[in-house]
């Protein structure tokens, strides 16, 4: 992400959360113009009460935001602790502290630990970059993914940078900020100019966003120039500050709607438009309401086309609020597809359903009251947001240093859920005791330290309860040396989890038997090849002996030489030689799609008419015939499952439907 002159970016970890990055510094080399927006919460937290009473000003120098701890209802004590934290950062940049303005975010109502602040700002000042990805990971809370956008202008042939870091997934309320952001740009721009262009960005960005309609404490948006570009100082109306405020506009929308999209427990982005509404502000309040009910929210979550939902919605708040809208002389429309006209339309509701399912919904409602428009944003309403929330500050507990940690151990549920959850993953345990299942890893699971963390312990978990794995991985080595590298770094990390897995390559013992499939590429790549045998005695021997084998997709040739084999493939060959009941493959997708959804169940006859049809297209293609190989050679399951997410094996093999795509034989 491009980042204007003069400013730097750090993120560390000070133990405020027990094990990732939770404080974060933006710091320019030169004064800043500096403008503010913040929560409307009577409750707000100490670090809004300090800035709001400062801001705008024209010498801001830096921003520090911590994650953890949200300062927030703690007295005069929060006001004094925020004192010390610029007091200690100031220090550590060599600046007055009254040039640093600060954010929190996290639980309410617990004392900053303010000497772990201290204690890190050293090391938070010697980590300055230009990269302002540490400083995005260290403020994220309950989100998934980091948040980050930027623009170029020119003006008078000046090139003027605003980037921004945001935050923001759950405690979202369609009322000013609704998040925590740090704007930046190197804009020669007053700090009365830049506080009414913020302002007037609010409006049809953040303000038309929501995620639960609960607003939080600690919701802040500062914007910082520093002037470093050069450009004529904006300080009146005109085109270079309609220019500003157009990309301003423009990079705050596109933050709106990633904090939507990344909304606690969120499946899918809904996009809802109200058109022909009496003013403006009419089609905002409607289109706000539309994304934050909570009926129409779980409609969208079951992708259930319930357009009553959303003209109920529509009506409700029109007659609480005295519009002058009729709902029954709408048009509404999801996904581009009409469903209400006046009256009822008929629709493919299968179909219809399909299209619902995609990352993003679009719901247009059409009225017949003026000529104004609005576009709001919100998330569907899926299990996980319950989860998150009811767990959320029950299970977090103050450490003696004055950090905090999230106690989620079984033993802190109710014994009603406990018995349901044990009942149940006992009858899927009993299924698997003894079963053989190959396991073939690579893609974003094995690129990722998270993923491959969780797919050692789930293979650690299912060997634990009996069922016996076999991983063959991928990675696309570009040689043999490589490949079995990664294999040796694979196996090591199992065996920390206490997995017993022993490295094989395919050359060890004549275990994958290949021929040359094409001439060699180079002279120190291993050569594509097809397997023409497989070694199950081999095999045998390791799972006997309770091993885990790791299998490297090298082949070896009658004529001795190495050949680099396809995993997909070679999974299906291991598979096929040992009889085993199931194969996973771990993908860097959803699992097996046709024309954008999701197919979670299908025979081998569907599957492979799909494949002779044009179907099934591109990397999905090749595995799709190892699949139906697979199935062919007396494998009775294979399942394509979502590698990026974590313990997916678990999920896959101890839930009733799992995830991904499962494939039948019959």
């Amino acid at each position: 992400m491009k980042t204007p002159n003069g400013f730097s970016f750090s993120g560390v970890a000070a133990g405020i959360k027990p094990h990732r990055k939770d404080l974060a510094l933006v710091v320019s080399d030169v004064p800043c113009a500096a403008a503010g927006c913040f929560t409307v919460n009577r409750a707000c937290a100490a670090p809004v009460r300090d800035a709001r009473a400062r801001l705008p000003r024209e010498d801001i120098r830096a921003v520090v935001i911590n994650s953890g701890n949200a300062n927030a209802l703690t007295g005069p004590l929060g006001l004094e602790d925020v004192q010390t934290v610029h007091q200690a950062v100031g220090a550590a940049l060599g600046i007055d502290p009254s040039l640093i303005v600060s954010a929190s975010t996290g639980v309410i109502g617990m004392r900053l630990p303010v000497h772990k602040i201290a204690d890190a700002a050293p090391a938070l000042v010697q980590q300055l970059d230009a990269d302002p990805l540490p400083a995005a990971e260290a403020i994220l809370t309950t989100d998934t993914r980091v948040k980050m956008a930027s623009r170029t202008i020119h003006l008078h042939g000046r090139e003027v940078t605003l980037s921004a870091i945001c935050k923001g997934s759950g405690m979202i309320a369609p009322q000013l900020a609704t998040m925590i952001a740090v704007i930046v740009t190197d804009c020669a721009i007053s700090a009365a100019a830049l506080d009414r262009a913020l302002k007037a960005a609010m409006e049809p960005s953040f303000n038309n966003l929501t995620v639960d309609d609960d607003m939080s404490t600690n919701d802040a948006v500062f914007a910082l120039a520093n002037g470093r570009a050069g450009n004529p100082r904006i300080c009146d109306p005109g085109p270079d500050f309609e220019a500003l405020s157009a990309a301003l506009r423009d990079l705050c929308v596109e933050l709106a709607r990633e904090i939507a999209a990344d909304g606690e427990g969120a499946t899918r982005l809904i996009e809802v438009t109200v058109r022909g509404a009496p003013s403006t502000a009419i089609a905002r309040d409607l289109a706000k309401s539309i994304a934050g009910s909570s009926l129409v929210k779980a409609a969208m979550f079951g992708a259930d086309p319930n357009w009553g939902r959303i003209l109920a919605t529509v009506g409700a708040r029109a007659g609480s609020q005295g519009f002058d809208v009729h709902p029954e002389a709408a048009t509404v429309t999801l996904q581009g597809v009409v469903v209400y006209r006046r009256e009822p339309v008929q629709n493919d509701p299968i179909a219809l359903r399909r299209h619902l399912r995609e990352p993003e919904v679009k719901v247009e409602v059409a009225l017949d009251a003026g000529d104004d428009a609005a576009t709001a944003w919100g998330c569907d309403l899926s299990y996980d947001y319950v989860k998150i929330n009811a767990d959320y500050s029950s299970l977090i507990v103050p450490g003696p240093d004055g950090g905090v940690a999230k106690d989620d151990r079984l033993g802190n549920y109710s014994p009603a859920f406990k018995v349901s959850l044990l009942v149940e993953a006992l009858s899927y345990i009993s299924r698997f005791a003894g079963k053989r299942c190959v396991i073939q890893y690579g893609g974003a699971a094995m690129g990722k330290e998270s993923l491959k963390k969780a797919f050692c312990e789930d293979v650690n978990l299912l060997r634990s309860v009996g069922l016996k794995p076999i991983v063959v991985h991928g990675g696309g080595p570009e040689d043999a040396h490589t490949a079995e590298m990664l294999g040796k770094d694979l196996v090591a990390l199992l065996n920390r989890h206490g997995s017993h897995a022993v490295g094989v390559s395919g050359k060890d013992g004549g275990l994958l038997r290949a021929k040359r499939l094409a001439a060699q590429s180079g002279p120190d790549a291993a050569q594509p090849g097809e397997i023409t045998s497989v070694n199950g005695a081999f095999l045998e021997l390791l799972i006997q002996q309770g091993y885990v084998p790791v299998i490297s997709p090298i082949g070896i040739g009658d004529d001795g030489q190495s050949y680099h084999l396809d995993a997909d493939a070679a999974a299906c060959a291991v598979a096929t030689a040992l009889g085993v009941e199931k194969l996973l493959y771990l993908s860097d997708g959803a699992g097996i799609l046709e024309g954008g959804e999701l197919l979670s169940e299908l025979s081998a006859a569907a599957l492979r008419e799909k494949v002779d049809a044009g179907v099934i297209t591109g990397g999905m293609l090749a595995r799709a015939r190892a699949i139906l190989s697979a199935i062919d050679g007396g494998v009775r399951q294979v399942h394509v499952i979502d590698g990026r997410t974590p313990h997916s094996l678990i999920a896959e093999l101890f839930t009733e439907r799992g995830v991904g795509t499962l494939v039948t034989r019959g």
